[in-house]
């Protein structure tokens, strides 16, 4: 028993440190779990957000897509999410939007039923902007490259 209680601390106290964003919502969608991580990428604090739902950090134009496939995946215990690795723009208490990366694992209780949806999320808004002024660079140099050179 002491040895389950000290693996339950250490789950715990690797949620509530590890700087990514850590969550959990129910079936509903309803926000259960929220470690510091979430707060520093969100803005919001752990008792702003328990209770409340995804919509919280789901931009509005997104939402009724997010919520389609969250009900699907609710019904068929099923997702690609689950392997592949899924982006989608966040936003946050302040209303600044940013680019997320998550990995999502989908909660079954011991018959098999859904009970939600985990998810480690990431900020790559930092890396998702160089990419893009890099593809913007390399236009810029493609589209001088070929113009024809002035004659003189």
């Amino acid at each position: 028993m002491q040895e389950q209680l000290s693996q339950e601390r250490l789950c715990q106290r690797i949620i509530a440190e590890t700087n990514d964003a850590v969550m959990f919502s129910d079936r509903e969608g309803i926000i259960r779990l929220w470690n510091g991580g979430a707060e520093r990428m969100f803005g919001y604090t752990e008792t702003e957000a328990l209770a409340r739902s995804l919509d919280l950090f789901i931009p509005e134009n997104l939402r009724q897509r997010h919520w389609d496939g969250y009900n699907r995946v609710m019904e068929s215990g099923e997702s690609r999410y689950g392997i592949e690795l899924l982006s989608a723009p966040a936003l946050r208490k302040d209303g600044t939007r940013i680019s997320s990366e998550f990995s999502m694992s989908l909660v079954k209780d011991a018959a098999g039923r859904m009970l939600g949806v985990a998810a480690i999320v990431r900020d790559v808004t930092a890396r998702w902007q160089r990419e893009k002024e890099l593809k913007e660079r390399i236009r810029e140099l493609e589209a001088n490259r070929q113009q024809p050179a002035a004659s003189g």
